[in-house]
């Protein structure tokens, strides 16, 4: 238990530094991976019409949406 807590709260450290990177850098500046740009144009691909700038939670659980 000891060595799952440890790691747990490394792992929660290393997210927190990475949030604060990206956060830190303006969207449309930042560049991460060639499979993060891949994973965003399947995305895009799937949902063109979705506005990820402003997500209801309502909206997405509509018929439409579904």
């Amino acid at each position: 238990p000891r060595v799952e807590l440890a790691w747990a709260m490394k792992a929660h450290q290393h997210a927190q530094v990475y949030f604060n990177l990206i956060s830190s850098v303006e969207p449309k500046f930042l560049k991460l991976t060639k499979v993060d740009e891949r994973i965003y144009e399947e995305f895009r691909g799937s949902f063109r019409e979705l506005r990820v700038d402003v997500l209801d939670p309502e909206e997405l659980k509509s018929e439409a949406a579904k």
